[in-house]
């Protein structure tokens, strides 16, 4: 079986809307979205939830960058300098919250976020209402095929993969740390020695999309 392949934001959108349309009245669809860091996933997800929006139906992100270790762990675990990588997040934390997320059955879900200007998450952040029917979330490592994060596929309705070369992901990543004003060493070490090794670490180890978006 093979992954359905999209070349763009508005045709996914068209896709996702059918999906809510067809789905049984009361029933929240959970949509996974991953891809490598630098691929666009943010930038999809919050363009599909804005025009989903403007429609008679309704969405909202869930973002597995809300639960990176805090720094302070890292130190701890020696693992600061991997920081994004499959290791430096809390996957049970994420695991119970997906679960609440789907199964729908509270007012509203308090979910953390991550600032990445701070390069920490925010407790409860974010509210995630009741009457949301499809939930994206959002992270690299969602389809990732090894325990633990594989006990997360469960609860996905449908799974999109976001695909990008690997020249536009190093030019995507060097420009988002020089927004930081990060010096030149720096961006060099977090986008050669961390972003673009796990991105490759995201295409190799997933399981098969049903959907692959080029972006």
């Amino acid at each position: 079986m093979k992954a359905i392949v999209i070349n763009s934001i508005h045709e996914l959108l068209k896709v996702l809307l059918d999906k809510i349309a067809e789905s049984k009245p009361n029933h929240r669809l959970v949509v996974s979205l991953s891809g490598a860091p630098g691929s666009g996933k943010s930038y999809v997800s919050k363009s599909i939830i804005q025009e989903i929006n403007k429609s008679t139906f309704n969405a909202a992100i869930f973002e597995m960058d809300g639960f990176h270790y805090d720094n302070s762990i890292l130190e701890k675990k020696s693992l600061l300098d991997k920081k994004g990588s499959p290791e430096t997040f809390d996957v049970n934390s994420l695991t119970s919250f997906l679960k609440r997320i789907k199964k729908n059955q509270e007012d509203e879900i308090a979910v953390p976020v991550f600032d990445r200007s701070l390069e920490l998450s925010r407790s409860s952040a974010y509210l995630i209402k009741k009457n949301i029917s499809m939930i994206i979330a959002e992270g690299n490592y969602l389809l990732l095929n090894q325990k633990p994060w594989s006990d997360l596929h469960q609860y996905f309705d449908l799974t999109i993969m976001v695909k990008s070369s690997e020249s536009i992901l190093t030019k995507r990543l060097i420009d988002r740390w020089q927004s930081f004003k990060l010096d030149e060493q720096t961006i060099k070490n977090k986008v050669f020695n961390n972003d673009l090794p796990n991105g490759r670490f995201v295409y190799e180890n997933s399981k098969l999309s049903d959907i692959e978006l080029i972006n």
